[in-house]
């Protein structure tokens, strides 16, 4: 039916550039009913993988600021290749080894507490690198452009324990309180889970999240304690223009088993919500050193 074929292909299309994933492997997917018209990215089947995808997310936000961010890989990937029952990451070559270091658990003694994602694992995988946990199913491929790429892990020293070399098949205590913190109930878990979604949804379309950070290669990313990830920016695609592409993508769908939350409904004017859960983007003034010295330049002279 002419109606069918056309809402597959535009689902392919917004898969497509949502993801990096190949247009023509898209509209398979959509061929076979992976993916729709509205929820063009497959999501996350589980909610271990939502959960380790979203605390990737939690990790990445904080830890890789825009000084650090290279080629508008905001969280530090390129593509994205999304299943229900994992997923695959590009790396980008400039950052690789600094995501790892970030997401892979350790115990601070400088700073004080857990830092990384806790009960994450890393183990190759064939031609790519795997992100396991130690209880659960959850995995993230991560897949460099030099198929020859060796990372530079972290050591322990400096007050550093790398607890993903030293318990290696078992939580540390530190890890377990960690989790256990996630799984309470009453309303905030049930934002939790709905953060959980929203932020393994970002993860999963990282050429979107990308165009904040196209004309400077970069933007400023943070997360709040609950676990809601900010991103500003300043110079390129209008904020408007990066929410109707991401609405487009399926990112505030609710999925089935999140309730609506009366915070959905309102108005915000730099927010995206769902469950009562909800991903700020925040356009402002550029503030790079040499933005004064380039709009004086394309006002030419006086």
């Amino acid at each position: 039916m002419p109606g069918t074929t056309r809402n597959r292909r535009r689902a392919a299309e917004l898969c497509s550039e949502a993801t990096g994933t190949p247009y023509r492997t898209c509209l398979n997917w959509a061929s076979q009913e992976m993916i729709s018209r509205t929820l063009p990215v497959p999501d996350a089947a589980t909610a271990d993988q939502r959960t380790t995808e979203s605390l990737m997310v939690c990790e990445l936000a904080d830890g890789l600021r825009e000084s650090e961010q290279r080629g508008g890989a905001l969280f530090g990937f390129t593509r994205a290749r999304p299943t229900r029952t994992g997923l695959l990451l590009g790396l980008h070559p400039a950052t690789a080894d600094r995501v790892l270091a970030l997401l892979l658990p350790r115990i601070d003694e400088r700073y004080g507490g857990l830092r990384g994602v806790p009960g994450l694992r890393l183990v190759p995988h064939g031609r790519y690198w795997a992100l396991t946990r130690v209880q659960g199913n959850a995995v993230v491929h991560l897949a460099h452009p030099d198929a020859e790429w060796q990372p530079e892990l972290p050591v322990h020293g400096a007050g550093l324990t790398q607890l993903w070399r030293r318990n290696r098949h078992r939580l540390h205590p530190a890890e377990s309180a960690r989790l256990d913190d996630r799984t309470g109930t009453g309303g905030d878990a049930g934002r939790a889970t709905a953060q959980d979604w929203l932020n393994s949804r970002l993860l999963r379309r990282p050429r979107l999240l990308g165009l904040a950070g196209a004309a400077h290669g970069a933007a400023n990313t943070y997360t709040h304690g609950s676990g809601q990830v900010v991103v500003e920016w300043c110079c390129g695609v209008e904020r408007g223009d990066l929410e109707r592409q991401l609405r487009a993508s399926g990112l505030a769908v609710r999925p089935d088993g999140i309730r609506e939350h009366p915070r959905d409904r309102q108005t915000f004017t730099d927010r995206v919500a769902m469950g009562g859960a909800h991903v700020t983007l925040r356009k402002a003034v550029c503030a790079y050193p040499y933005a004064s010295a380039a709009s004086a330049s394309k006002a030419g002279p006086r």
